[in-house]
């Protein structure tokens, strides 16, 4: 079974992520929630970091309950910046609540997410990770499109993570065997 090349063989996190999730395309208002909360906390940090901390996200933010995590107050903030469980960054604090409230004026994520990308995955035929781009013409429309409808924290690198991850598009290389399954 070979894997796209990003994936460290020897760390189980990366493995079961590859393997289960990443790239499978999702209409899952929470899961979209969840991984816009994870990529801008993953912002300048390794993305084992952020998985490896993934439950402490979920216990932290309500199991990333929109309407929850919207509610949360200043102190609620000032509670998560002290919790080992999570990275203790205000500004990625303060955006995962600010995008929960942008969430629900936007009435989802869905629609809203897949729009940028027609309905439909986009399939790229990558061969080599050096191919694959950190961002794209649609993730800088939707880093555009998001911020002025209050979302933060969410460039188009960050974007393009989201789009990655959530199955707007399938970047697993040619030769990995994700790729025709997704």
């Amino acid at each position: 079974m070979r894997r796209c090349a990003w994936v460290p063989e020897q760390d189980p996190f990366y493995v079961a992520y590859h393997d289960e999730e990443w790239g499978v395309p999702s209409h899952d208002e929470r899961h979209l929630f969840e991984m816009l909360v994870l990529e801008g906390a993953q912002a300048g940090l390794a993305w084992s970091t952020i998985l490896r901390k993934r439950e402490g996200y979920r216990r932290a933010f309500a199991g990333f309950d929109v309407d929850r995590v919207a509610r949360f107050t200043p102190r609620d903030v000032d509670r998560l910046l002290v919790n080992p469980a999570i990275v203790r960054n205000r500004l990625k604090v303060e955006s995962a609540v600010a995008n929960a409230r942008a969430t629900i004026t936007a009435a989802g994520l869905d629609d809203l997410l897949w729009s940028f990308v027609g309905g439909a995955p986009i399939v790229n035929r990558w061969r080599t990770l050096s191919e694959i781009p950190a961002e794209s013409p649609a993730s800088q429309a939707m880093s555009k499109d998001l911020k002025r409808l209050g979302f933060r924290f969410i460039g188009p690198t960050i974007c393009y993570s989201l789009m990655q991850a959530c199955g707007l598009v399938n970047d697993h290389v040619m030769d990995c065997f994700r790729y025709s399954e997704v």
